[in-house]
């Protein structure tokens, strides 16, 4: 396993150990829309919330995603690359999390997971292998990488607007899958991008 990934891992993981023991102040790190009246929002929170989790469930499905899909998109990148990659699409996520619930009118309430990280790298991995097999867990159908990532974000976008499914920070997810998109442009392109 590349090492970017396997620090993820372990970071998470011995985040979420603290996390679950009490031997963390989650309120601290989670990230809390701005401006409200009970927010407790740091900057910091734009990338902390993303190494915290709900629940077990929680972790175990952000890490299964990162160990399958990150080791990939690593060795393709480069170490270096890979984690401007990762903290880009959490750091976006946050910001389109924190925008969209405020258009939305929604309540202040904290965020946390890994989620938009590991959305961006899926969109990576849709991008750069679309015709790798990806198996669904249920049910269990092989389907080609660009069909299980895009049908993944068409239905977060679907559960968003519905906002189905509450307590999912669903634009969250998108807003990775953005950040990762303007990184791979960058990649491509450089800066300023070029269509």
């Amino acid at each position: 396993m590349p090492p970017v990934t396997q620090w993820l891992l372990i970071a998470n993981v011995a985040v979420y150990a603290l996390e679950a023991s009490g031997m963390l102040n989650v309120d601290a790190f989670a990230l809390w829309p701005p401006g409200s009246f009970e927010s407790r929002f740091e900057p910091w929170q734009l990338v902390t919330y993303s190494f915290l989790h709900a629940n077990v469930a929680h972790i175990f499905f952000n890490m299964l995603a990162l160990y399958m899909f990150g080791g990939e998109i690593e060795r393709l990148f480069g170490a270096r690359f890979y984690a401007l990659y990762y903290f880009a699409a959490v750091v976006s996520a946050a910001i389109c999390h924190l925008v969209v619930t405020a258009a939305m009118g929604l309540a202040p309430v904290p965020m946390v997971g890994a989620s938009g990280g590991i959305y961006g790298l899926l969109l990576a991995f849709g991008i750069y292998f679309p015709h790798r097999r990806v198996l669904l867990l249920f049910p269990p159908i092989p389907l080609p990488a660009r069909v299980f990532v895009f049908g993944f974000a068409a239905l977060e976008l679907f559960l968003g607007i519905t906002q189905t499914a509450a307590g999912v920070a669903h634009f969250a997810h998108l807003g990775g899958m953005l950040g990762g998109w303007l990184m791979i442009q960058y990649r491509r392109h450089g800066f300023p991008f070029r269509m």
